[in-house]
């Protein structure tokens, strides 16, 4: 009877142990597979996340587009970027009294959005000198210059150009034309030189009909009725980056015309 029980017990067992080995086989297979494919499953997903969303493309596109395109605005923005980090240099005379010995008319800020075509040259000296000066271009736009300055207004006959940049140390600006300009267009130039802050000459020699100056600025431009002419005036007339800039241009040489 012992040994019977006791047959039936080892039975027992490895009854139970068979029956737990089979079910936990069942509950890997039913819970998802082979073993790892459920780290499988979820690497697909994050990498299907992510293209979807385009995470890593999109922090690139962020991280290079500004730079980009400030490349590509500096590119295109050349000498209006140039002019917006111009200053006064130390090397220039800021401290001289004004034409008539009265306060200086305050001076204008650059524009932050100049006419096409300007050409913006470095800042030298502004020191007066005796006798002739040769300047690096014609029309020149800044330098040394004659003790006197050229009054302002239109003129008929060309003026000197050592008496001009005096002027536009002052915060003028010089509308030089060619000589041969059609008439009616120099009738339309006349009309500026009645204007505080500008002069209006002829000019032998320019390689445009009209260049409009102002101090270490410069426009060529196509004719008198050319629409960057009214714009430049008004934006560089008693410029900041004018050393002496409103200084007036008045009891210096020359008789313009009216």
């Amino acid at each position: 009877m012992n040994i019977r029980n006791s047959k039936r017990g080892i039975a027992c067992a490895f009854l139970m142990v068979a029956l737990l080995t089979l079910a936990a086989a069942c509950g890997e297979e039913t819970s998802g597979g082979p073993k790892g494919s459920s780290d499988d499953g979820a690497g697909k997903e994050a990498a299907s996340g992510e293209a979807a969303s385009g995470t890593p493309a999109a922090e690139a596109t962020r991280a290079v587009g500004p730079e980009e395109t400030t490349a590509t605005e500096s590119a295109e923005s050349g000498e209006a970027a140039e002019l917006a980090a111009a200053k006064v240099s130390p090397k220039e005379i800021q401290n001289m009294l004004p034409a008539d010995g009265k306060r200086p008319d305050p001076a204008r800020p650059l524009p932050e959005d100049p006419p096409d075509g300007i050409q913006v040259y470095p800042a030298t000296t502004n020191k007066t000198v005796d006798g002739s000066i040769e300047y690096g271009r014609r029309p020149p736009t800044n330098g040394d210059h004659d003790p006197l300055w050229q009054n302002c207004g239109f003129y008929e006959k060309p003026i000197e150009d050592r008496h001009a940049v005096h002027s536009m140390d002052h915060g003028v600006v010089w509308i030089a034309h060619s000589p041969d300009l059609p008439a009616d267009q120099v009738e339309t130039l006349r009309s500026y030189g009645e204007e505080n802050y500008v002069i209006v000459s002829p000019y032998p020699g320019l390689d445009a009909p009209v260049v409009a100056t102002s101090w270490r600025v410069q426009l060529k431009l196509d004719g008198a009725d050319d629409p960057r002419l009214r714009e430049f005036v008004d934006d560089f007339r008693r410029s900041e980056i004018s050393p002496l800039s409103g200084n007036r241009c008045i009891s210096g040489v020359g008789n313009p015309k009216g």
